[in-house]
């Protein structure tokens, strides 16, 4: 076994998790050890150039089955990669580094750009993030707790009353 220099926080098959750098303040994720690398749903992805280097612009939908609470971002392109989805379709993304509060640690992932529109999840943490310390238990869910329920209400399409 692979001995870790990070000490071992555990978290469940899908946790509330929180992108603070980019304005988001709670999304479901689905941790994934079948993945290599972590996902998040985007939309209107448009490469640009800023100060000689590429960036990408791109929109996350937080929310399930709704458009409320979007978020315009922008972000340095760390890379570009071919992905093979579970359907086993290759894909060319965007790569970009963001922050991640997973279970009340904060680590730098590499997340890839792709529209998740048919999955459950608006966004996948992979081996790649899970490596930096976290054991995941397949049979938990929200070990880091939930979001608030507003949030929860927000993400299952319920308005607030």
């Amino acid at each position: 076994m692979h001995a870790s220099p990070h000490s071992n926080t555990l978290a469940g098959w899908r946790e509330w998790v929180q992108l603070p750098d980019v304005g988001v303040p709670w999304i479901k994720a689905k941790l994934d050890t079948g993945a290599r690398t972590s996902a998040i749903h985007a939309y209107d992805i448009e490469p640009f150039e800023r100060d000689g280097a590429e960036w990408v612009r791109f929109t996350i939908r937080p929310w399930q089955r709704t458009t409320d609470g979007q978020v315009a971002v922008e972000c340095p392109v760390a890379d570009h990669r071919a992905v093979r989805s579970s359907s086993g379709h290759v894909q060319h993304r965007y790569v970009v580094e963001m922050t991640l509060v997973l279970v009340g640690r904060t680590v730098t992932i590499e997340v890839t750009l792709s529209n998740r529109d048919r999955m459950g999840f608006r966004m996948l943490i992979g081996r790649e993030a899970l490596r930096q310390g976290f054991l995941v238990d397949s049979d938990a869910s929200f070990i880091g707790g939930k979001a608030p329920r507003g949030a929860r209400r927000q993400n299952r399409g319920l308005e607030e009353k």
